[in-house]
């Protein structure tokens, strides 16, 4: 039978999109595109802060839009007094906060908890409000989804959250546009052969031991004209000395989206020690273009990466020169692991991400 799902779509609009905005978007999408192919439709109801485009989502006659503006505390004041107003079956946020009080069952999704697994890379008050609200939502919600099994241990270990409630539900992951990547080098300043890393430049990534490795692979080969890709901004603590007296890395700053794809492909390798991750992007973007990939054997990489990688201990930096010189050195070896990487990163769609979230909001509902 038909619902009334409600769905919190206040992140698609905001000003910057970091990957919780992406993953609500495509994922609304998603629902969208296949409710619209249901013989009986379910209402799909979104609640907005703030004036979407028009084209912001496909076009539906089952799907209907709320603009509340509202200047703080949207989401517990609100979003909570529409929901109040309207009463729908169940409710959606695809972040991890839901409303303080609300009435109906609810499903959530909590992309990780690296706040409490490294509690030191986040400030004291934002670490405070994720605790406050996540452990709050993970109470409340009828069901979870979990972008990773590593974060659905994580609710468990941390929150106690009894496992039958939670449904890993991966993300999609889009196949980064080619672009014309001519003009990477001049634009960024990085050299023609290189390994890259993309994401926030800070410690919970392991750019510090990152940069030490590569230090170490390069003295160790220094006619290697090989160099070492930083994409992204400097984030929570990050530490100029990293940089100290080291050669053949380079820092891009921001990378503009278009640029991501031919930034990928054009890599010998990525490397991503990361010591912590609720759901790894950019290894599974790296494999959509057929790029290797180093990755930690930590959280949900192995999940992601599979066979179709090399999974290092990221604290172990010995592991991690060796890991680089491996994939520098041996071309056949890159090829394989482009050929595995093809085939894993297809598995990550958004059609099978938005068909698993449908299934949790009627099972809520249903309840």
């Amino acid at each position: 039978m038909p619902y009334d799902i409600a769905i919190d779509a206040s992140r698609t609009t905001v000003a910057r999109v970091t990957g919780t905005e992406h993953y609500a978007h495509r994922l609304i999408s998603g629902l969208i595109d296949l409710n619209n192919t249901l013989e009986q439709p379910h209402r799909l109801s979104l609640y907005f802060r703030d004036a979407p485009a028009g084209d912001l989502f496909p076009a539906s006659d089952h799907t209907t839009y709320h603009v509340i503006p509202f200047p703080r505390l949207w989401t517990h004041l609100r979003f909570a007094a529409a929901l109040v107003q309207h009463r729908p079956d169940v409710t959606f946020v695809p972040a991890h906060t839901l409303p303080f009080v609300f009435p109906g069952r609810s499903v959530v999704t909590i992309h990780d908890l690296g706040y409490l697994r490294f509690p030191q890379a986040h400030p004291t008050r934002q670490r405070a409000y994720l605790d406050l609200t996540t452990r709050y939502s993970a109470n409340r919600a009828s069901l979870i989804l979990a972008d990773s099994q590593a974060t659905a241990d994580d609710l468990h270990a941390f929150y106690r959250v009894n496992p039958t409630k939670i449904r890993v539900v991966y993300p999609g992951v889009d196949v980064p546009s080619a672009g014309e990547g001519l003009h990477l080098s001049a634009k960024y300043g990085i050299p023609n052969s290189y390994l890259v890393f993309i994401g926030t430049l800070q410690p919970r990534k392991n750019i510090e031991r990152l940069i030490r490795a590569f230090t170490h692979w390069k003295r160790s080969n220094p006619d290697s004209e090989v160099g070492l890709v930083l994409a992204g901004g400097k984030g929570w603590l990050f530490d100029e000395a990293w940089l100290a007296d080291v050669e053949g890395v380079y820092l891009t700053g921001y990378i503009d989206e278009a640029d991501k794809g031919s930034l990928l492909r054009r890599a010998m390798g990525m490397v991503f020690p990361s010591l912590y991750e609720g759901f790894g992007f950019p290894v599974v973007e790296a494999m959509h273009v057929g790029t290797p990939v180093i990755a930690s054997n930590t959280s949900s990489l192995p999940e992601l990466v599979a066979d179709a990688g090399i999974q290092i201990d990221p604290l172990d930096e010995d592991a991690l020169i060796s890991a680089i010189d491996l994939l520098v050195s041996h071309a056949d070896l890159r090829q394989s692991l482009r050929e595995k990487g093809y085939q894993q990163a297809a598995q990550f769609t958004w059609e099978q991400a938005a068909q698993q979230t449908l299934d949790a909001l009627v099972a809520a509902a249903s309840s």
